[in-house]
């Protein structure tokens, strides 16, 4: 049996104005979600366990078969993780986002997505200017990088640039034991970008935590994604991670190649997990017609890709979600159960009418505690 996730982050939304009353899952065309969610078992299930903030890391855990509230390391030393940046038992992993901010409030979380060439060069001089023995930037894709702190504050409070899109940032910086010396660091940086030419003048610091330690997954298979978060998680519990020419994270990635990387892993593993960012970044932009274009694209070069070409294989699974909702209202993650639909080769059945969030919240079938499932796409469904 193979066995295929397919995740299009933050898919999910709400119902908007703009669109009728209807969400841009209703909105978009997804002939091949449809496919699967008309021929497949469908439900909805709440990836966010109740009490812990909303975001990507938590949620894919869950879509792992993880439990968030004991595997959970931080998000941080898992895309340090992803990298290979080997962590000392002292050391601690902050996500560093360069971003924009104007008159005091975060213009952009992703500095207008800056490309990787010219963040690689922010990310040299604030190494050189800023770090230390104890304090190092580590480069990475587009706006999303790590710094690592020796006997840094694992325990201080941080938020999601995200999540403040447009707001004063006065309130958002960082709070409790040690947050003094992270808000320097800011300041610093804020100082130094100012002063040269380029897309992003400050970074901010999150998602902190120390060396994630967790159990093997029990499939053999691989993770594809352009996020190191997810190449971080799937490194950490023993997947292999597929790096695909052209995965961007965003509405230019490589759809297609992500597909096809897939299908061939599928040759010598059981199990391959495909991860696209873009309907997310178009949720956190307010872009209605990015998201749109973001889940059609989806839907017709990864989803329909991969069902065109698992033909092949008599036995197999697909099961399509995404990890969390991103509603364009609010442009930031939120917690409410997501549609997921899973097709199997060897078993037909009336599914749900389309695949959408009404559409699909008419199941019976609602899995309240999302780590549970994983086992029921392997075992049940």
């Amino acid at each position: 049996m193979k066995y295929i996730i397919l995740v299009g982050d933050g898919m999910a939304d709400r119902p908007l104005k703009q669109l009728g009353g209807r969400t841009p899952l209703e909105a978009a065309r997804t002939p091949n979600m449809d496919f699967i969610a008309r021929n497949g078992v469908c439900g909805m299930v709440k990836t966010i366990p109740k009490g812990i903030q909303p975001g990507s890391d938590v949620a894919n855990l869950s879509i792992f078969g993880y439990d968030p509230r004991r595997s959970y390391p931080g998000r941080g030393p898992l895309e340090a993780y992803s990298r290979g940046i080997k962590l000392g038992p002292n050391d601690v992993a902050f996500r560093c986002n360069l971003v924009k901010i104007e008159n005091g409030k975060m213009a952009d979380y992703s500095a207008g997505h800056i490309t990787t060439a010219e963040a690689k060069k922010v990310i040299k001089l604030l190494d050189r200017e800023l770090g230390n023995k104890k304090v190092k930037f580590y480069p990475g894709v587009s706006y999303r990088h790590i710094l690592i702190i020796n006997g840094g504050p694992a325990k201080v409070r941080c938020t999601p640039p995200h999540d403040i899109t447009g707001r004063p940032i006065a309130k958002y910086l960082p709070k409790g034991p040690g947050a003094d010396a992270l808000n320097i660091l800011m300041s610093d940086s804020y100082e130094l970008l100012s002063s040269i030419k380029s897309k992003s003048n400050m970074i901010w610091l999150w998602g902190q935590g120390k060396t994630p330690k967790m159990k093997k997954f029990r499939l053999k298979g691989s993770v594809i994604t352009a996020v190191d978060l997810i190449k971080g998680i799937g490194k950490a519990i023993g997947l292999k991670v597929i790096n695909v020419p052209g995965a961007t994270g965003y509405l230019d990635t490589n759809y297609v190649g992500k597909a096809k990387y897939a299908l061939a892993s599928l040759r010598k593993g059981d199990f391959v997990f495909v991860h696209v960012e873009s309907p997310d970044e178009s949720g956190h932009e307010g872009n209605i017609r990015h998201k749109i274009r973001a889940i059609e694209d989806f839907d017709k070069y990864v989803v329909g890709t991969i069902l065109k070409g698992i033909r092949k294989y008599k036995d197999h699974k697909i099961m399509v979600l995404p990890d969390h909702a991103t509603p364009i209202s609010i442009k930031t993650h939120s917690g409410e159960p997501v549609p997921f639909a899973i097709y199997s080769s060897s078993r037909k059945v009336r599914g749900a009418k389309a695949y959408d969030e009404k559409s699909i919240s008419r199941s019976k079938l609602k899995i309240d505690q999302g780590h549970k499932l994983m086992d029921y796409f392997i075992r049940k469904a």
